[in-house]
């Protein structure tokens, strides 16, 4: 019976995690490389200090690994490994506790939604494993009484990993707010004032990196996060709402549940135990945070995914054994639910999806091998080239061959405002893919020529703008000039050492 799981060479819970891992390699090899993956590798295939949405690991991993293999399944292991890590790290964090709630802990990470489905590579994925190291070695840190050498070192890999985190994306922000509130209101113990400044002595260099690389590169990233993305940015009663919504389904309805019905008895635990008390603070003072942050703007679901395994290890460390048996109950049947959902969607027709409208974009992602067959008898004589970052990644993933980004686009996305140089394409022939028709006028001032194409895929009709001699200087006031006032307004406070953009079509007008 499924309340009575345990880990034993031929218990349920073997079955359970082949079941899973068996899930998991199966969507990672069927479901098609998405927009935001292939963006990222992307990345990986220009090796840089730095990319202009967020900072570099993703980036860095994927570089050490297309060294090997181009496969989505491949490139994707890191994401198939982390449930599986971060499982073994929640056994570990509940193990002074005893090895059966050491175990529950480990069940119910790996059974949570998010480590059921997620197969996808992106810079949550290092995140969140940096995160969940840093954390489990302030756990160690504060684990009964040892040696202060022996407690400044675990502060001290919590504060090399909290760094390499940051490298990972901004989010790890909240962690080290975590540890400071944690030491100042928290915490009693002699030596919190010293750990914690080993910590943040240990997670400084990345930050010094990361900073000096902005200075050089325009501060792309800071515009990016904290100007250009929050520019429409207010009061909303929706955002609190879907917050609250995305922190149900993460953590489990039937869990959270459970805190608040033996809520005096948790609070017992976590007044008495050590783990429990780190586990509590360290998940509860971000998530307020986050609380807080969505009266004012959207909260991603993938935002929380760093925090949401200390749910499972409170929940093993400080709830009653029986009740420990019925969540695994409630979260095998939600993962064997997800399962069977996902099963079904991806063994769908494609033209099952047809009124949707995101059709066009999932026939170019499923068959984005028979939208380049359209375009290579135009590969020789020209550049190709989307509006848009995740088609052109796309493309670019699945050709081998780079798709540039052409016109203003968003603030999504700009990395390849690093990657092509307009100036080398003057008097060269630009193809444009467009998923709607064009305006043919909008495209006459920048070419000397410009010719209109059309085909159709599983019913869907894409767009070929095909320009012949590429007019950079009109190119150049009317698209580039717009991009670098738009995106790259760098504040006159902050130090500017370099601005890859404005360096490149702006020389004698830059900083």
């Amino acid at each position: 019976m499924l309340g009575k799981i345990q880990i034993k060479p031929h218990g349920w819970s073997w079955l359970w995690l082949l079941l899973l891992i068996s899930f998991r390699v199966w969507f990672s090899v069927v479901l098609p490389m998405t927009g935001d993956e292939a963006y990222f590798v992307f990345w990986g295939e220009h090796p840089a200090g730095g990319y202009y949405d967020h900072p570099p690991m993703v980036g860095w991993w994927l570089t050490a690994l297309l060294a090997f293999a181009h496969s989505p399944w491949f490139l994707r292991l890191p994401s198939m490994a982390l449930p599986l890590f971060l499982a073994w790290c929640g056994w570990w964090i509940a193990r002074p506790q005893g090895d059966e709630r050491a175990r529950y802990a480990a069940i119910l990470i790996l059974l949570q939604p998010v480590n059921v489905w997620n197969v996808l590579i992106t810079t949550d994925t290092p995140l969140i494993f940096f995160s969940m190291l840093s954390m489990a070695a302030y756990f160690a840190a504060l684990r009964g009484k040892q040696a202060f050498s022996v407690e400044s070192s675990w502060h001290a890999l919590a504060g090399v990993f909290l760094g390499l985190a940051f490298l990972s994306k901004y989010f790890a922000a909240l962690l080290g707010i975590s540890y400071v509130i944690h030491v100042l209101l928290i915490r009693r113990d002699y030596a919190r004032f010293a750990g914690l400044s080993i910590l943040f002595i240990a997670a400084i260099p990345a930050l010094i990196y990361n900073l000096w690389w902005n200075s050089h590169h325009g501060w792309v990233n800071i515009l990016f996060n904290f100007m250009n993305r929050n520019s429409s940015a207010g009061l909303s009663v929706n955002n609190p709402v879907l917050y609250a919504i995305s922190l149900f389904y993460l953590a489990t309805p039937w869990l959270l549940h459970e805190f608040w019905k033996n809520r005096n008895h948790v609070a017992v635990i976590v007044a008495k135990n050590g783990e429990a008390a780190v586990a509590f603070w360290i998940l509860v003072i971000p998530l307020t945070l986050f609380g807080l942050m969505s009266l004012w703007r959207s909260v991603g679901l993938h935002w929380l995914l760093s925090f949401t395994p200390l749910f499972a290890i409170l929940a093993a460390i400080a709830l009653p054994l029986m009740t420990l048996s019925k969540l695994v109950k409630w979260s095998a049947s939600f993962a064997v639910l997800h399962m069977l959902i996902v099963i079904l969607i991806a063994t769908q027709p494609i033209q099952v999806w047809k009124n949707s409208r995101l059709y066009d974009g999932i026939v170019l992602t499923v068959r984005a091998e028979e939208v380049l067959l359209k375009l290579e008898p135009y590969a020789k004589d020209y550049l190709f080239s989307t509006e848009g970052y995740s088609l052109a990644a796309t493309l670019s993933y699945n050709s081998r061959r780079p798709f540039a980004v052409f016109g203003e686009g968003s603030f999504y996305a700009r990395q390849d405002d690093f990657v092509t140089d307009w100036r080398t394409q003057s008097g060269r022939n630009v193809l444009i893919l467009r998923k709607s028709q064009p305006s043919k006028n909008s495209y006459v001032p920048f070419f000397d020529r410009v010719d209109f194409s059309d085909f159709e895929i599983e019913g869907v009709r894409y767009y070929l703008v095909l320009g012949q001699g590429f007019n950079y200087a009109e190119y150049h006031d009317k698209v580039l000039l717009r991009i670098r006032d738009r995106f790259y307004r760098i504040p006159a406070w902050l130090p500017q050492y370099g601005c890859d953009f404005c360096d490149r079509y702006f020389q004698s007008s830059s900083h």
